[in-house]
């Protein structure tokens, strides 16, 4: 074996690896460790691995692929690092340079090919949502059953949401103008909250429309590309990040926004790292953008928002999930603010409200076991609450909660923020 080319992606994070001084600060806050429990899964772990590759002394095998695979990229060995070392950053780099390597695994080659192509992907929901009815007749409506369905790559044991019969993306026009003088609003809807989670988009949009708002919805707007990111796809995240920024241009607006925090920080953290790093021509473009980009219960606020306005009803407790995407951009007081202001909800907050849910992007579909294993912990917080729902600012740690939460056998809810503000503008 011999050291790698000066072209490879780990030679980008090479001073960063440096910085790791092997304190094991990390073991404590780190989700994937506490499920594997082997050194290779927590943040020192990979950083030891990722020198021995950069030195060309440690085979390329599937032990070493699986070791890299074990990270949520939830950032909290960032957080608590005395020396900040810039872990995720790394996992990325490592991850995108065996996969050049070695190939994208079937199941990345598969996702990528899907994230590229909205009308693939339009055309897969329109489907499944045609044929589940098929499938599911003989199951009551209210069994937690009716969402359960073997699937390539995915299984039978997880509850899967059902797709929405008509995506949001084809339910509004590209501009809805607003009030004078109000601020002009693109609205980045990511995957799930276009296919699953209509009721957030929706939600979002009547939120900012009762605000006077214009809200604009790029129609050609993509994926934004952070499942390919997981498995070392980095050319397909560039890919979508050049042909949303081209879509995100189109208007001039004041904020650019999104109900989901893996779409909020692909916008204003990893396309400036993984995109803006590695092309000088799209940096100050990117940036830009970045700059732009505000988590839509934050942007409500700053706009005046008067969440009394939108009363829950009476007594309804519910406790709060705090996305990785957001705990890490420092967004963790703005949600509750709003929450508590509700007239009627009764925020209880659970242990460990911080920690990650497990979902991790692809990691929930190569590690499942482990990933409810994590999960497992928030569930048994949520219920200790007493809550009747768990509300968060991700739709894919909504899909989590509630796998999590339906193996539990629980009744619990899990709602958007949104949804709870927008509550009674949608009636």
């Amino acid at each position: 074996m011999s050291e790698i080319d000066a072209n490879d992606p780990l030679k980008r994070v090479e001073q960063e690896l440096k910085k790791c001084v092997k304190c094991g600060t990390c073991r404590v806050n780190c989700p994937a460790f506490t499920a594997f429990q082997r050194e290779p899964a927590v943040a020192r772990g990979k950083i030891a691995l990722a020198q021995h590759i950069l030195k060309g002394d440690l085979p390329l095998d599937d032990a070493t692929y699986a070791a890299m695979s074990r990270c949520l990229l939830c950032g909290g060995c960032v957080e608590k690092c005395p020396n900040d070392v810039p872990t995720d950053e790394i996992v990325i780099a490592a991850r995108e340079s065996l996969a050049r390597r070695r190939g994208l695994t079937t199941f990345h080659k598969a996702v990528g090919q899907v994230i590229r192509n909205r009308k693939m992907m339009s055309f897969g929901a329109r489907a499944a949502w045609f044929l589940g009815p098929l499938f599911f007749k003989k199951v009551p409506a209210t069994s937690g059953l009716r969402l359960r369905f073997p699937a390539p790559f995915i299984g039978n044991r997880r509850h899967i949401p059902p797709l929405a019969r008509k995506p949001f993306l084809e339910r509004h026009p590209e501009v809805i103008p607003g009030e004078p003088g109000k601020p002009r609003v693109v609205y980045f809807v990511g995957c799930m909250t276009n296919f699953v989670y209509t009721e957030t988009a929706e939600a979002a949009l009547a939120l900012f429309r009762h605000l006077g708002c214009t809200v604009i919805i790029p129609r050609e707007q993509q994926c934004c590309g952070l499942p390919g990111m997981s498995g070392g796809d980095l050319a397909t995240v560039r890919d979508l990040a050049e042909k949303n920024l081209v879509q995100l241009e189109k208007y001039e607006a004041d904020y650019i926004t999104t109900a989901c925090a893996t779409c909020g920080g692909a916008l204003s953290r990893f396309y400036p790292l993984v995109v803006g790093k590695r092309n000088p021509e799209l940096a100050g473009r990117i940036k830009a953008i970045a700059d732009k980009t505000v988590d839509a219960t934050v942007l409500l606020q700053k706009l005046g928002l008067k969440p009394h306005e939108t009363g829950a009803g009476p007594g309804m407790r519910i406790t709060y999930h705090d996305p990785c995407h957001l705990r890490t951009h420092g967004i963790t007081k703005q949600p509750r603010e709003m929450l508590q202001e509700v007239e009627g909800i009764d925020l209880a907050e659970m242990e460990g409200a911080g920690t990650c849910c497990g979902l991790g992007g692809t990691f929930n579909v190569y590690h499942y076991d482990s990933s409810m294993a994590i999960n497992a912990f928030k569930s048994r917080a949520i219920l200790d609450t007493g809550a009747s729902a768990v509300v968060t600012g991700c739709p894919g740690c909504m899909m989590q909660l509630s796998d999590g939460l339906k193996q539990h056998g629980a009744k619990t809810r899990v709602m958007h923020t949104l949804e709870i503000l927008a509550r009674s503008i949608l009636k």
